[in-house]
């Protein structure tokens, strides 16, 4: 992905990060909501997540690498949004196992990501802790599958406005790089931030 590109797009990850800040306060606003409301408002979430993400991987100038782990994540959300839409009446237990499968992929791919761009910009830890946030998150619905879902509902809260908060951050660091006179960038590379 052209790094020209990524700073330009800033605010697709911080479109993201919001969604998912909001996503986090409507499950706080009404904790007691039915399953069904959980289930839709989730399938909604990642699918909006994943059509944002595959918009920002594959929009690029020709012959610009692609960002394969961008691309996994990006289809993991879809087709977990898109199960979920689908089987809108499954169990809170297939919903948890659901969501913590969608936590570990996105997360192992977001650490991924973040490890490859480690040497070319500063603040991917920001990427890379909200991978690892994800993993924790989708372990901990492994092993307390059965917790109460309204348990459930203030943990995928207070998870998705921690995650949308550090991809805020990322999305305003990214903007205020791309708006700094004088910077360059090899082609393929991602802005350093000071």
């Amino acid at each position: 992905m052209d790094t020209m590109l990524l700073t330009q797009r800033w605010w697709t990850i911080a479109l993201r990060g919001a969604a998912a800040v909001i996503f986090g306060i409507l499950t706080f606003v009404s904790p007691a909501a039915s399953l069904l409301a959980l289930v839709v408002l989730f399938g909604v979430y990642a699918i909006v997540n994943g059509a944002i993400n595959l918009s920002l991987s594959l929009r690029g100038p020709a012959g610009a690498p692609r960002w394969g782990s961008l691309v996994f994540e990006s289809l993991a959300s879809l087709v977990a949004g898109a199960l979920t839409l689908i089987w809108p009446g499954i169990t809170a237990l297939v919903l948890v196992l659901l969501i913590a499968a969608w936590a570990v992929v996105t997360g192992v791919a977001q650490v991924v990501a973040a490890i490859r761009l480690r040497k070319q910009i500063r603040g991917e830890w920001l990427l890379g802790l909200a991978g690892v946030l994800s993993v924790a998150f989708g372990v901990l619905l492994f092993l307390a599958p059965a917790a109460g879902a309204l348990a459930v509902t203030i943990w995928i809260g207070a998870y998705a406005i921690v995650f949308g908060a550090l991809l805020v951050a990322l999305g305003f660091r990214l903007r205020s790089w791309g708006r700094t006179p004088g910077r360059h960038v090899p082609a393929g590379a991602v802005p350093a931030t000071s």
